[in-house]
């Protein structure tokens, strides 16, 4: 790679953005990062992040040069590595997805149906019309996938450009991690074998030194116990499962106790945090109006520590995120694993000459044997300056088989419907999701959305209107 040391990043607006400069210059010399560029169209959001991150760069006494950019094309032109982690409609939208999807009887969150497929009607066009952009003015770049949902949203891309795109999530990250602590070990002292689709995947295997430890972890209850923020499996479950399921599949095993936190609490997490990033950003402009940078700083690292721990608590617990103590957690900025960690972590990969074993989304070219090649799977991929290789995992585990090809299914129909927009492919795509599975429930559930105009009113069409 001929990198130009510059690193663009697509919603540079996200209160995550400051947390991934942090990192970049962590490693800055490794990826020679000189430029981040900053596109958001909310520019006085765009302005107190990057305001945050030159203050935190300041602070490390960092060379990196922050830009803003009003235009998609001055950021991406000449960019190394593309992130794109950008929510169309804003958190709002994320809280009204929830909240329609509890009044029908379903959990309410972000990546699973129904919020999930509104996101990916909303967010499919939009980041199709970046990708195209970025294919005619920066075709080599590698894009970095963030935005949700990760599996759905990377393989849009994927089938529909020709562009290098990894699709990057932390939560396979965490649960090694914390694997780890439950061993007393170090996260570098074992490896984790992984099978599944974002926010859907398992640990099959835990060797140590090369020896196979799952089933001693599995038959240790203490152990199981600190592999969640929270209380989410049983540890019986786990042991008949035989494999150690990913935090996002309490959606799946335990909805009913998601639903009924969610129905106790009286919100979701999605309007929990819309309050919080509201108070986070008013803070921020008066701390930088009244020229007081450090306590900014301060204050972003104060709502990241609230944020992390609260995390699961609402719909594991009925615990509201204004419960958590914003002294509980560890400094996020030094935190093991984490959105930024991830990030950097597959970029250095992508520079560097020895492979990295790294748990990412990419299009499957034979590593699960049940599914499509091209169908984006999330697996352990050796990473170099050459690309990035799946590695062969074989078939899916016949526990989580008929899951896993379901979901997959939805997420197939989901781009489709998107793409042609229509809206009997979204019915079918939420009929056909396992926590759905009803036309009556998603006919009522995508006319609400319409009527709703969270999916943007006019976006879908019916077959009737496209005959006419």
């Amino acid at each position: 790679m001929n990198r130009k040391g510059k690193i663009a990043v697509i919603g540079g607006g996200g209160l995550r953005t400051p947390l991934l400069l942090y990192g970049l210059d962590q490693v800055r010399e490794t990826l020679g990062v000189r430029e981040v560029a900053l596109f958001d169209p909310d520019r006085d959001r765009l302005n107190v992040v990057a305001a945050l991150g030159e203050e935190i760069l300041r602070q490390a006494k960092s060379d990196i040069r922050i830009t803003r950019h009003a235009q998609l094309e001055d950021a991406i032109t000449e960019a190394d590595f593309i992130v794109i982690s950008i929510r169309v409609g804003g958190m709002e939208s994320r809280a009204r997805d929830e909240r329609l999807a509890i009044e029908h009887g379903l959990v309410g969150q972000e990546t699973i149906p129904p919020a999930g497929l509104a996101m990916a009607l909303r967010t499919i066009p939009v980041i199709l019309r970046q990708a195209e952009l970025i294919e005619e003015l920066n075709p080599t770049a590698w894009i970095i996938n963030f935005t949700n949902p990760v599996g759905i949203i990377t393989q849009a891309i994927t089938t529909r450009t020709s562009l290098r795109v990894i699709g990057v999530c932390d939560t396979p990250m965490e649960l090694f991690h914390r694997i780890a602590q439950a061993l007393d070990l170090h996260e570098g002292d074992i490896q984790c074998d992984y099978v599944g689709l974002n926010h859907l995947g398992w640990v099959s295997d835990v060797r140590v030194g090369g020896e196979n430890v799952m089933a001693r972890l599995l038959h240790d209850d203490r152990r199981l116990e600190k592999l969640y923020p929270t209380k989410l499996f049983p540890a019986e479950f786990i042991r008949r499962l035989g494999l150690i399921p990913s935090e996002y599949l309490f959606f799946f095993y335990a909805r009913s106790r998601a639903f009924d936190m969610q129905m106790e609490a009286g919100t979701s997490r999605a309007s929990e945090l819309v309050e919080l990033n509201d108070d986070l950003l008013a803070t921020l402009r008066t701390a930088f109006v009244q020229g007081e940078k450090e306590k900014a700083v301060e204050v972003y690292r104060r709502y990241l520590r609230r944020r992390s721990c609260s995390y699961l608590k609402l719909e594991a617990e009925g615990r509201s995120a204004f419960h958590v103590s914003e002294g509980e957690g560890e400094d996020p900025f030094e935190a093991a694993t984490g959105y930024h960690r991830i990030a950097i972590e597959v970029m250095t990969a992508l520079v560097g000459s020895e492979p990295k074993r790294l748990v990412v989304d990419v299009s499957n070219r034979g590593s699960i044997a049940d599914l499509e090649p091209t169908d984006v799977v999330e697996v352990p991929c050796l990473i170099d300056k050459n690309g990035v290789q799946p590695v062969a995992v074989g078939r899916l585990p016949e526990k989580v088989r008929g899951l896993v090809q379901s979901v997959k299914t939805y997420e197939r129909l989901a781009i489709q419907a998107a793409v042609e927009r229509d809206e009997g492919l979204a019915r079918l795509a939420l009929t056909v999701h396992p926590l759905v599975g009803q036309w009556a429930l998603a006919d009522r559930i995508i006319s609400r959305m319409l009527e709703d105009n969270s999916l943007h009113l006019g976006y879908l069409t019916s077959e009737r209107e496209r005959v006419r």
